[in-house]
């Protein structure tokens, strides 16, 4: 058996994450020394360590308020180490190889396993290199809950560092509880890892749209009461097309917690309707995915229309003065009465409807991978991607994977999981369940932004004459874009030859 590369680790950031990794480290041998710049944070630690760690396991952590001590007890400034970095994107991670830059030697190496935008991680690289040190570009997904028992990981960077630090990651990473095999792989060169763990947020930023539509649907229209809602969720997430699906799992889990004290009440009811990570820029994953696919002309309408759904929501404020001026009955769901049976079919309609959105989300998702592989010349592998997001991560769905990552393994290079014969019988199969759920739930007046644009996503994929031409003749009659003749075939991503002048200037 091979010697490990690094008997210790240097955690950066003391929160949730962090602090759930150190666990989760000292668990798995590693000696684990913490810091945070925030000295609370560091106060904070002494019982989440004492509560959730065997007291044996104590001594393996020991937290730390300064640079100097910390980096003294990984070997100091002459010595290979390992850190991990789970902090804010952006500067902050700057700020801090600014702080140690006097400890850092050859045959050190850095995880970034914060939310960090792809290009800063290329950069560092770039900057660390030179030097003999190595900054792997790592996303971490799973929340805080998968920080401890073992989350997703995408690493990507220098190819010799990953393979020496890659032997860790599979002990710490989750495991397939299918094959066994840890959700974990060297996803390529430079800042890969966390564009793809950028994809998986926006990914899961459309399943938990579609899964938010389907709740309202079930709870205002259908008036069904939480603790049933709960029971139809965790059937879902049983078996069939959802199963092992993390957000309809939760989800099941959130409609039926009830407070533990006090009256007989729901917990979900008293949480306020806004979602703000992308409105207080806590959060760049998703604004990131829907930018990167408009810059790389990927159709990704799940995602951004999950996203702009969350913006609206965020500012309340102003949403109940706009509810002021245009009136409540514009936006508010209309309970229906639905007859028992009747019921019964729509709600396995809806069932199949939030399975065809979601395949929708990482079909745009897996996409945009695709097209920035191609473009940076990255070669990652799509099914190795489906692969390290079997478990441990937000995105999770059985399913899904079983039905993708084998279609990926055999075709390699894919660049449209849509152009996919056995996907395109499954959207052929739940597609007018979509249809007839998107159609009763407009009536109702639903909140569906995502599970209509999935609808509309497919429509347009797979429309042979799309309205189109006739906004390339309004592009070339007032700018002289230039067309192609459909005589022509099927054309090219590039401007046309021909044009007509429609009316003198």
């Amino acid at each position: 058996m091979p010697q490990q590369a690094f008997e210790k680790i240097g955690v950066i950031g003391a929160g949730s994450m962090g602090s759930n990794m150190a666990m989760l480290f000292a668990e798995n041998g590693l000696h684990v020394s913490v810091f945070d710049v925030k000295a609370q944070n560091i106060d904070n630690l002494a019982p989440v360590f004492r509560d959730g760690l065997e007291p044996e396991l104590h001594s393996r952590i020991v937290s730390y308020k300064e640079y100097p001590p910390f980096l003294d007890s990984l070997g100091g400034a002459n010595v290979p180490k390992l850190f991990v970095l789970s902090i804010p994107h952006g500067s902050a991670a700057d700020k801090v190889l600014e702080d140690i830059d006097n400890y850092l030697c050859t045959g050190d190496v850095i995880l970034d396993g914060g939310n960090e935008w792809y290009e800063n991680a290329q950069r560092r690289q770039k900057a660390l290199q030179p030097r003999g040190i190595s900054y792997i570009s790592m996303g971490v997904s799973g929340g805080y809950q998968s920080a401890r028992r073992g989350p997703s990981i995408s690493p990507s960077g220098d190819r010799d560092a990953l393979q020496k630090v890659l032997p860790l990651l599979e002990r710490f990473a989750a495991k397939d509880p299918k094959t066994g095999q840890p959700c974990v792989a060297n996803l390529g060169p430079a800042g890969c890892g966390h564009y793809v763990k950028m994809v998986h947020n926006g990914i899961e930023q459309g399943i938990l749209g579609i899964v938010n539509e389907a709740w309202e649907i079930m709870y205002k229209c259908l008036h069904i009461d939480l603790d049933e809602i709960s029971e139809i969720f965790g059937k879902w997430g049983e078996e069939g097309e959802l199963r092992r699906n993390f957000l309809i799992n939760i989800g099941a889990e959130i409609c039926g917690r009830h407070h533990p004290d006090g009256p007989p009440s729901h917990v979900v009811n008293e949480v306020q309707d806004k979602v703000v990570q992308d409105a207080d820029d806590s959060e760049g994953t998703g604004i990131w995915s829907v930018m990167e696919a408009a810059r790389r002309h990927v159709s990704a309408p799940t995602i951004a229309s999950a996203h702009f759904f969350r913006i609206a929501s965020a500012d309340r404020a102003q949403r109940l003065m706009v509810v002021h001026n245009l009136g409540e009955s514009i936006g508010a769901a209309r309970k229906q009465h639905v007859e028992d049976a009747a019921r019964g079919e729509f709600l396995e309609d809806l069932r199949l409807a939030v399975y065809c959105a979601t395949l929708a989300s990482f079909a745009q998702g897996l996409n945009l991978i695709a097209r920035a592989s191609e473009d940076e010349g990255w070669g990652v592998d799509l099914a190795s991607c489906i692969r390290i997001w079997r478990e441990g991560c937000i995105i999770r769905s059985e399913y899904i994977a079983d039905l993708l990552q084998p279609l990926l393994e055999k075709e390699g290079k894919v660049t449209n999981v849509l152009t996919l014969k056995r996907v395109g019988e499954e959207v052929a199969r739940t597609i007018p369940a979509l249809r007839r759920v998107v159609q009763r739930t407009l009536e109702w007046n639903a909140h569906i932004p995502t599970l209509s644009a999935s609808l509309e996503y497919y429509k347009y994929c797979a429309g042979k004459h799309l309205p189109s031409q006739f906004m390339e003749a309004e592009l070339d009659y007032f700018g002289a874009h230039s067309y192609d003749k459909k005589s022509e075939g099927a054309g090219e991503v590039k401007k046309g030859k021909h044009h007509v002048e429609w009316k003198r200037a």
